[in-house]
């Protein structure tokens, strides 16, 4: 049974988490902030909002470290170290995509310590040119180059799978409304997650 194991409070912890980052990440919540905080909101939320995602991240990682588990596979030696070699890549590409768009203003820092920010700009180069949110694409790569697979770890890769899938469409309702048309010509022309999957209505640049 689920409960008998850690795979149903997993997939439950992290049903809860995605749900409260979800709601936290929306457009509706940040005007509600917006409205009743005014520039504060600005200025703070995006640095407020990482911690909470931090800090309330690390219970669903305790989990999956705590709760009984059994091994399903492990990579034997060369493959294991494929499966490093790409998570190693993944972290790199995710450094590299973030230099893209301003570590600063990621973490919400940049907002923290300047009244004034430069305004956010679409960004189409590096790793940008190939899917829409290599962000994303690139936590699916470093989920699934585990080279040790246990029902736990299974879990937990399910669950924030489909997150990152989920987060990535919720994402496209946020660029769009702040960048619009300039948004709608790149995603037409850029794949979502995976490179060089077009669907249809997609065309090659």
């Amino acid at each position: 049974m689920l409960w008998d194991t850690g795979v149903g409070w997993i997939l439950l912890a992290l049903a809860v988490w995605g749900w409260v980052h979800s709601i936290l990440a929306s457009l509706s919540f940040k005007d509600w902030v917006r409205r009743r905080w005014s520039a504060a909101a600005d200025r703070y939320y995006r640095f407020v909002y990482n911690a909470f995602a931090v800090v309330s991240f690390l219970p669903v990682l305790a989990l999956v470290g705590l709760l009984p588990d059994r091994a399903i596979y492990a990579l034997p030696f060369p493959w294991s170290l494929l499966g490093l070699a790409l998570q190693g890549a993944a972290v790199v590409g995710l450094l590299v995509s973030v230099s893209y768009t301003g570590g600063a203003r990621f973490l919400g820092l940049a907002q923290l310590f300047s009244p004034d920010p430069a305004p956010p700009r679409l960004v189409t180069a590096g790793p940008y040119r190939y899917v829409r949110h290599p962000l994303y694409s690139l936590g699916l790569l470093f989920l699934w180059a585990l080279p040790v697979m246990t029902w736990n770890t299974l879990a937990f890769n399910l669950g924030a799978s489909l997150y990152l899938v989920v987060g990535a469409l919720f994402e496209e309702r946020k660029l769009l409304r702040e960048f619009g048309a300039e948004y709608v010509r790149y995603r037409r022309r850029t794949p979502m997650l995976v490179p060089g999957l077009r669907l249809p209505g997609q065309r090659p640049e």
